[in-house]
């Protein structure tokens, strides 16, 4: 049997009515009963678009033209903004982009768990560009072109995009694409690497550059001379992230750091070091930001124990111990926990403990698990913490903060706390992604 052929799609432009906006940051119009899901146009907008593509339930199409402008609207900071995958919503203006992030986190809350915070904290923000210290970009050689593209994917496909500078990351790095295309350009190997992996905490930019064969000796010196021009960290990955070895500079540990300082807690000022793959919030603005809030929700007293779920490298864990009696943190990572240690060490703390284990499975057996705390802050991945708020009353702890980058499991797990005996206290948004359709948000639950 013939494979069935994809059906054209219409070359014409089409008038459409802009009714709302998708959680994607896309527009949504309704043509002859069908919806469509329109990238480039805002609610309340009158738009020609064109397909790019048409399923049995839905379509898709882009903007080409805005025949009536919503006063939302900007121009965007990036020349590249309709063009790369990166962003979606550098169009709108930042207010309105929190504003929006605001009411999906109350739409999720209603629709999953049919509940409204007793009070709405006000949303943190920060530079709406320059913002993103950590990224992984694509890297292709093209041979028909004879050119390097190096940066993220187009919307919707696979393909790196053409992209001269990127306005969300560093500037040290976002303003330098053409550069690293020219260096890559150069290289004998430049058809064999497929990714640059960039970080930076308070310090130097760390470069990792993943090459699937060995590099020539001529290519090494070129990688060594750029980086050294750049004041970047040089990082070579031939393998997997366990391969990931640093050349540049040859003296010093292979840690980044950041610090976290809060004026109403100098005592509670703590340095973080980390290695360039591990991970940490790309927004480091909005982390300095979130991370005493978070602590100052949860309000610490001396005599306090806490529980930090999910704690990573220690972000929330750390700066706590300064508040606290006595700190836990557990993650699934064993390499976390060691670098939790570390970070307790660097900051002189023998009041926290470290333990690994899959928070996404019942904790049998662990010591952790069988103890009693006053305090709980959750800061799961997208999937949750459904496992560990089922457990949230045999840990006994009065108030607990849960900061999600998901509002779709938090209003999950929430109707899951409250049906155990918590109230919603208050929630907010956090702009940790501006120009994304990505919402992070935070959460304060309260148990009489």
């Amino acid at each position: 049997m013939a494979p069935r052929r994809k059906k054209k799609l219409p070359e014409t432009p089409v008038a459409a009515t802009i009714e709302s906006l998708s959680h994607d940051g896309r527009g949504i119009a309704r043509l002859d009963g069908k919806t469509t899901f329109i990238d480039n146009a805002l609610p309340g907008e009158e738009v020609m678009f064109k397909f790019t593509y048409r399923r049995r339930k839905f379509d898709e199409g882009r903007a080409v033209e805005i025949l009536s402008s919503s006063p939302d609207r900007v121009t965007p900071p990036c020349e590249h903004a309709g063009l790369c995958g990166g962003c979606s919503l550098q169009h709108v203006a930042p207010s309105r982009q929190i504003t929006r992030k605001q009411a999906v986190l109350e739409e999720q809350l209603a629709h999953f768990g049919g509940l409204t915070p007793e009070r709405w904290l006000d949303p943190l923000t920060g530079p709406v560009t320059g913002y993103r210290a950590k990224a992984r970009m694509g890297v292709k050689y093209v041979e028909g072109r004879g050119e390097t593209l190096v940066g993220f994917r187009e919307k919707r496909n696979s393909f790196i995009a053409d992209l001269r500078q990127c306005e969300v990351l560093i500037p040290e790095v976002g303003h330098r694409f053409m550069e690293f295309r020219a260096l890559i350009d150069g290289l004998e190997g430049r058809s064999r690497i497929p990714q640059i992996e960039v970080a930076r905490g308070d310090g130097p930019v760390a470069l990792i550059v993943r090459h699937m064969d060995p590099l020539s000796e001529a290519d090494r010196q070129r990688l060594l001379t750029f980086c050294q021009q750049c004041d970047f960290h040089l990082y070579l990955q031939p393998g997997n992230e366990s391969t990931v070895h640093r050349i540049w500079p040859e003296q010093g540990e292979e840690r980044l750091y950041y610090r976290h300082e809060n004026p109403r807690y100098p005592q509670a000022d703590v340095e973080l070091a980390f290695h360039p793959t591990d991970f940490t919030q790309v927004n480091s603005d909005i982390n300095r930001q979130m991370v005493p809030l978070a602590l100052d929700l949860l309000e610490i007293a001396p005599d306090h124990r806490v529980l930090d779920l999910f704690c990573g490298l220690g972000n929330f864990t750390v700066p706590a111990a300064r508040r606290a009696a006595h700190v836990v943190g557990v993650e699934g990572s064993e390499a976390m926990v060691r670098r939790g240690y570390e970070n307790a060490r660097r900051n002189g703390l023998d009041n926290l403990e470290f333990h690994a284990w899959d928070l996404f499975q019942a904790p049998e057996g662990q010591s952790w698990a069988q103890q009693r705390y006053d305090r709980v802050l959750l800061d799961p991945p997208r999937s949750g913490a459904l496992e560990m708020v089922r457990l949230m009353p045999q840990f006994g702890a009065r108030r607990l903060v849960y900061v999600s980058c998901n509002p779709a499991t938090l209003a999950r797990d929430a109707g899951e706390l409250v049906g155990r005996g918590y109230r919603l206290k208050a929630a907010g948004v956090m702009d940790m992604f501006p120009h994304t359709a990505h919402v992070e948000s935070i959460a304060v639950f309260d148990r009489d």
